[in-house]
């Protein structure tokens, strides 16, 4: 069952200006040390923060909270499966907030272009609650 949907779409110079504006402290703030080895792995690596910038907002979304409640950049995690398909991995505030509101796993579309990078969430119960 669809518990939630978020999308986000995200200007890449945006980023890049953060990026460049903040350095390291940005990166440590909101990407994971997977997310940064990843991201720096690519070739247009800034597609890829970009990317995993709208991924983190459009979970978000589905959760229905804002990275005020005890949820940090970092408590989501955007991974990849072998066929390089972006998996979610919720931690600490948000894997607490998905648990009380029924979510078990949230699935993740990511596209970017040289000048977006956009991201759709759905927020899915998979498993019957036991009440």
């Amino acid at each position: 069952m669809i518990i939630g949907l978020g999308t986000d779409i995200v200007e890449i110079t945006r980023i890049g200006q953060m990026i460049e504006r903040h350095g390291e402290l940005f990166l440590q703030r909101v990407y994971t040390e997977a997310e940064i080895r990843y991201c720096q792995q690519r070739k247009e690596s800034m597609q890829h923060y970009a990317g995993r910038w709208a991924a983190k907002e459009a979970v978000m979304k589905t959760l229905g909270t804002g990275f005020t409640r005890g949820v940090g950049w970092q408590d989501i995690e955007v991974a990849n499966i072998k066929s390089g398909q972006p998996k979610i991995v919720l931690r600490g505030g948000a894997k607490e907030f998905a648990s009380k509101r029924g979510i078990d796993e949230v699935l993740i579309t990511i596209s970017h272009c040289r000048t977006y990078a956009t991201a759709t969430a759905i927020a899915m119960q998979t498993q019957a609650r036991v009440s």
